[in-house]
């Protein structure tokens, strides 16, 4: 981190408090991420945060174009915290016995927003948990055990989820893992028709795979994947945890190209960024098994009246905020002058892609990677890496950041590729 400079701290001796958290972390929690944080520089702890912008404990504040796609609403949204706070004041948590009014009002309202004619649905506490069901759902309905994916998938890293998942650092050491999952390359449509057979009880795709390297795939893929599971009975599971809820610009990803899945999971900014929540959306016939046996997949905090409620806030604010325009339009702004310092910085930025607020950043060096967000990060900039391609960083911000702030992040990032094209000459 740079110099602590003339910001006013949270809190009285902030660096005895964040020796003390970095210490506990590495002695309680994990200690290879505390000497991580303490290698990059980051010394610091977040401590407050509004809209796209995080003040750590010293009082910097930092431009959020992170935190993993969860906060397209921004931090702390007034209507969403607002109905949290209603909620907690009346009920926290359900008592699992009579039913509740916030989670069938959140059933009803996300079932309309949801693509085509998906009705039923499920809700947990992540994207994991929600594509766990999903895998569970899929083969109750079809009576077959085999799941066809893609490589560089990521769909979480709870047991089902990472057999689905695509990539060996984070599968490898769990083996083995579910059988029957084939994974081929995404975007490639004879890979998967070769792939999808008798056995098949879903494929199960992210629109654009995130933690891939935001590949958006060609125009003829996913309408070819679904004509593909239609021909040959297999259902067709869309992955809608990230690019979902308005972060492409649309409802969901898959509307782009015009593509109703059978089934879809979503999490991540369902809560508005103030609660945990995921869900799975289904078709009615394939909600038999659940229909005729409620307690044969449940979750003891999912669907839980506080997290219900600030779903609900967070769609209601989408659709009265004007969220989806501002998500496109601000995503082809930064997408338009992404792309020329691309055409200005080619020995640094080999491509960049996205739609809407999720937008990747392929470098042309591993190496380059750790100098741009540690560049980034010392200009007030946060932005995180793609866990399943080390050269890909995301560009991720809420559609509540303005124009101005946008322009700052535009700044540092020339700033920071600059300086990456400087290490990079240093080094050859």
């Amino acid at each position: 981190m740079t110099e602590k400079t003339e910001t006013r701290p949270r809190v009285e001796n902030p660096d005895a408090v964040v020796e003390q958290a970095l210490r506990d972390y590495g002695e309680h929690v994990n200690d290879a991420m505390a000497r991580l944080y303490r290698f990059m520089g980051f010394t610091t702890l977040e401590w407050e945060a509004r809209g796209a912008v995080i003040t750590d404990i010293y009082g910097r504040e930092f431009i959020d174009c992170g935190s993993y796609g969860v906060m397209f609403h921004g931090h702390s949204h007034p209507r969403v915290v607002a109905a949290v706070r209603e909620q907690l004041d009346r009920m926290a948590m359900h008592g699992r016995t009579l039913p509740h009014k916030p989670i069938a009002d959140l059933g009803r309202l996300l079932a309309s927003i949801a693509p085509g004619d998906l009705q039923y649905c499920f809700f947990c506490n992540s994207g994991a948990e929600a594509n766990e069901a999903a895998l569970k759902l899929a083969r109750a309905y079809t009576k077959r055990p085999g799941f066809v994916a893609a490589t560089g998938a990521f769909h979480g890293k709870t047991f089902g989820a990472l057999s689905v998942s695509g990539r060996e650092l984070y599968r490898e050491p769990f083996y083995p893992l579910l059988p029957g999952v084939t994974h081929v390359p995404f975007g490639d449509l004879e890979a998967m028709e070769k792939a999808i057979g008798p056995d098949t009880a879903a494929v199960i795709l992210e629109p654009i795979q995130g933690e891939g390297g935001v590949i958006v795939p060609p125009d003829d893929y996913l309408p070819g994947v679904r004509r593909l599971c239609d021909e040959r009975g297999a259902l067709l599971i869309l992955d809608e945890v990230q690019t979902g809820m308005g972060r492409t610009g649309r409802w969901w990803a898959s509307e782009h190209w015009g593509v109703v899945p059978d089934i879809l999971t979503t999490a991540k900014a369902l809560g508005g960024g103030v609660m945990p929540i995921g869900a799975v959306v289904a078709k009615a016939p394939i909600w038999d098994l659940f229909n005729a046996n409620p307690y044969i997949h449940s979750s003891t905090f999912g669907g839980n009246p506080l997290a219900c409620r600030a779903a609900i806030a967070a769609i209601e604010a989408i659709q009265e905020e004007g969220l989806l325009e501002q998500a496109a339009a601000k995503g082809e702004y930064l997408l338009s002058r992404l792309r020329a310092l691309r055409d200005r910085y080619p020995q640094v930025l080999r491509d960049v892609r996205g739609k809407g607020l999720l937008i990747g950043l392929e470098l042309t060096k591993d190496g380059h990677a750790g100098v741009l967000i540690s560049e980034l990060i010392d200009r007030g900039v946060i932005v995180i890496h793609s866990l399943n391609n080390p050269r890909v960083i995301r560009v991720s911000p809420p559609a509540v950041i303005t124009y101005e702030q946008l322009d700052r992040v535009l700044a540092a990032l020339e700033a920071g590729i600059a300086r990456a094209a400087e290490v990079d000459a240093d080094i050859e």
